[in-house]
């Protein structure tokens, strides 16, 4: 393992995201399942270009603040422990995100946050950054990173049904609490704090119980299971959920407007070539919110706003097919259970791994060197509890795979 050993950030213009092959080490996955897992690391990166580390009188900004940020915010030892799983389950690789977290973090909604932004309110250009870069440095950062970022993971999530996200955390809360050695994280923070979606976010025609869960229980408690028999402390949604732009809620929210264009296109398929139906699919799957011409329409449907007049024939036709596609999920309520027992509903799990079991600090919290070892042990406990779980635990998805009748309750159960 050699990838991202660095301590320090670096000055490199590298390709914002990077899909890493492995060595085939399996210990037991059955390769059908194995081609339908993805794993992703975002937050492990440690590369920035020299034109965002300068303002646009070429005055250099603080670089040693700037390396604080970027040790305080990198996921450390998150790439080492991707790598080991994937080789122990037969998946060929995973995506890393190189581009690094201090400059923009793919795992918030684009924008530049606030200045008393929450560390689950903030957006992807963060501080030092959200002062530092002036207005056209931030739109490359968007432009140039995280579009390209997302769709190179539109490439990766094709045909997948479970994505699993490594990511790592600081060994305490700020209240001084030791954290677990690992969190599952499967629940989104609005749902678990008021049973709904957030309101003006992703359109209210995704359905509230969704956001209940993003990945079978039966994963979670497997993984929990197999964790704690040797000693590492688990901790499921805690200390924290999924805020609302996390890649896992965007993502589940996407597959689901991508699952009912293509029910409701079945139904309907003059509606297929519709310039007004494609309007109103591509603004429910902009769940990155990156297209001008989708706030536009967004901003009539849910704000009653004036469309231009050059377009208003096209906005009046496109809130026509927005209420059609409403009307037609509520009035066939059996979609929403269809999606949710759908054996190839797309499963999203977020697995966080203390930082000091994978790296050595100092005692100011330098990384000084990988853990291998831990590495390692952690790594093969995770792949064999997904080993496990496909194997025994839902040992009837091996008889017949690609029955997509064969229903059972993913979520659920």
């Amino acid at each position: 393992m050699t990838l991202n050993q660095e301590t320090q950030f670096v000055v490199q213009d590298a390709p914002p995201v990077r899909y890493v092959e492995v060595e085939n080490h399996n210990l037991g996955m059955p390769q059908w399942f194995a081609d339908r897992i993805s794993i992703d690391v975002i937050h492990d990166g440690p590369y920035i270009p020299s034109k965002f580390l300068a303002d646009e009188h070429g005055s250099s900004f603080d670089l040693e603040e700037l390396q604080r940020h970027y040790v305080i915010e990198r996921d450390w030892g998150a790439n080492f422990v991707a790598e080991r799983v994937a080789s122990r389950i037969g998946v060929p690789g995973y995506l890393t995100v190189q581009t690094a977290r201090c400059l923009m973090d793919f795992g918030r909604f684009p924008g530049s946050s606030k200045d008393n932004a929450t560390h689950l309110g903030r957006h992807a250009i963060n501080q030092p950054f959200t002062e530092w870069l002036d207005f056209q440095q931030k739109r490359s950062v968007l432009e140039e990173h995280y579009d390209s970022i997302s769709d190179s993971f539109d490439e990766l999530l094709q045909g997948k049904i479970l994505k699993v996200a490594f990511h790592t955390y600081d060994q305490y809360n700020e209240s001084g609490t030791e954290r677990p050695h690992v969190q599952l994280v499967t629940r989104m923070l609005s749902y678990q704090m008021e049973a709904r979606m957030p309101a003006d976010i992703f359109d209210p025609i995704y359905p509230d119980v969704l956001a209940d869960y993003t990945v079978d229980r039966v994963l979670v408690s497997r993984l929990s299971l197999n964790l704690e028999k040797e000693h590492i402390a688990v901790g499921n949604n805690y200390p924290y959920l999924l805020p609302e732009g996390a890649m896992e809620v965007r993502h589940q929210v996407w597959r689901f407007f991508e699952w009912l264009h293509k029910r409701f296109t079945q139904d309907f398929p003059e509606t297929s070539q519709n310039p007004a139906y494609k309007s109103v699919w591509k603004m429910l799957k902009d769940t990155n919110f990156r297209s001008a011409d989708s706030a536009a329409l967004r901003s009539i449907i849910h704000l009653y706003r004036r469309s231009h007049t050059n377009k208003a024939g096209l906005y009046n036709r496109s809130l026509e097919a927005y209420h059609h596609i409403r009307r037609y999920l509520q009035k066939h309520p059996q979609l929403i259970q269809d999606y949710r027992f759908d054996p190839m509903r797309c499963m999203s799990l977020g697995i966080e791994v203390r930082k000091d079991l994978l790296w050595r600090f100092d005692e100011d919290g330098t990384p000084i060197e990988p853990r291998f070892d831990q590495v390692d042990r952690i790594g093969d406990l995770i792949a064999k509890a997904l080993i496990e779980y496909i194997t025994v635990d839902r040992a009837e998805m091996n008889k017949n795979p690609n029955n997509e009748n064969d229903k059972f309750d993913l979520f659920h159960s």
